[in-house]
């Protein structure tokens, strides 16, 4: 066989693959991580280790949530996280579930958690050692007493000489980050700043398959995601932006709010619009948590084109000054974030 001719199968073969990976159908997490790893000079495939690890541990809560009211999963434990809220039976098993996995991928040297008083150290190997995750294990728990969505958050980040020092750094500095969503179906959505993809669980062969490559969220979008049974303790400008979505004539707003956050941003992150957490009189901080809720859910934003902000800044550039800071949070489209901004600003000048 000659040269020429062993060009002409190979590129026979690259339109096949090509046309395969373009349908999704085939091309699982592993192999795009891999194939986007080899597009990277000088990438280890460390992080393509983690990467893979939190398929498994969507794998292993997927399982359980299915099973959730044989295996008595729903109610509380009887003990209390150091938000000092009621600790649910599945945040619990959500939480063990990540550490677990994460105990045996020597890489990942501490573990921070919304359910942990303290970052959990995995290992003290400082050649090995290259991250620290975060994550809040259960987002949304309350819905499954009633099988609705719930979810789980990650960030990943790069560990330096400290724990504290590779975590109380500004979002900017995550090295990847994205969502886990447990509905109809198990989708992972991840950025390693190199765009938002998504993956959904092909239950028949057991792995997760490309769904969406390169998503972009719109400009400019239909929903608006919120508690509005808070509306009225709301920060005013958040109340004056929302009356403006809802009084205006021009475009018209669909309201929907999940209880999740990641149901509520999946949706936005396909169709447009905002989700939006402020300030209120009773909390004055906000009440999502930065370094596990909002910088990671910031980073999918901003990588398929859209913003988050706490309303006066960009959530993005905020350095932690604690594990469990909350900050006031909204996020979405880039019309609907300029708006919110607008509105905040609106005020500081009157």
């Amino acid at each position: 066989m000659n040269r020429n001719h062993m060009a002409s199968v190979n590129d026979g073969d690259q339109e096949e693959e090509d046309m395969v990976s373009k349908q999704g159908k085939y091309m699982t997490l592993d192999r795009f991580l891999v194939q986007r790893q080899l597009n990277q000079p000088g990438a280890s495939g460390e992080l393509t280790r983690v990467l893979v690890q939190l398929g498994v541990v969507a794998k292993i809560i997927s399982s359980h949530v299915k099973r959730s009211t044989l295996e008595g999963l729903k109610g509380l434990t009887g003990e209390t996280n150091v938000q000092g809220e009621e600790v649910k039976k599945l945040d619990k098993l959500g939480n063990e579930a990540f550490v677990e996995a994460f105990e045996y991928v020597g890489i990942v040297g501490a573990i921070v958690s919304e359910e942990m008083d303290e970052p959990k150290v995995l290992h003290s190997d400082k050649d090995r050692e290259k991250y620290v995750v975060l994550i809040d294990p259960i987002d949304g728990s309350s819905n499954l007493e009633v099988d609705c969505v719930i979810g789980s958050i990650f960030s990943v980040r790069e560990l330096g000489d400290s724990i504290e020092g590779s975590v109380f750094q500004e979002g900017t500095k995550q090295t990847a980050a994205g969502y886990i969503m447990y509905g109809t179906s198990v989708i992972i959505v991840y950025s390693a700043e190199d765009g938002v993809h998504s993956f959904v669980l092909d239950e028949e062969i057991g792995e997760f398959v490309l769904d969406h490559e390169e998503i972009r969220m719109p400009d400019h979008g239909d929903i608006i995601s919120a508690n509005f049974g808070n509306r009225t303790h709301w920060a005013g400008p958040a109340r004056a932006f929302s009356d403006s979505l809802i009084a205006g004539d021009q475009h018209r707003y669909s309201l929907r709010y999940s209880g999740a956050l990641v149901a509520d941003l999946h949706q936005i992150l396909h169709h447009g619009g905002i989700y939006f957490y402020p300030e209120d009189d009773q909390r004055p901080n906000g009440k999502l948590r930065l370094l596990y809720e909002c910088a990671p859910l910031a980073m999918i934003a901003e990588q398929a084109g859209g913003g988050c902000t706490t309303g006066k800044r960009r959530v993005m550039g905020i350095t932690p000054d604690s594990l469990h800071q909350r900050v006031p949070f909204a996020i979405g489209s880039s019309y609907e974030i300029g708006k919110y901004e607008a509105s905040y600003r609106a005020r500081e000048s009157a």
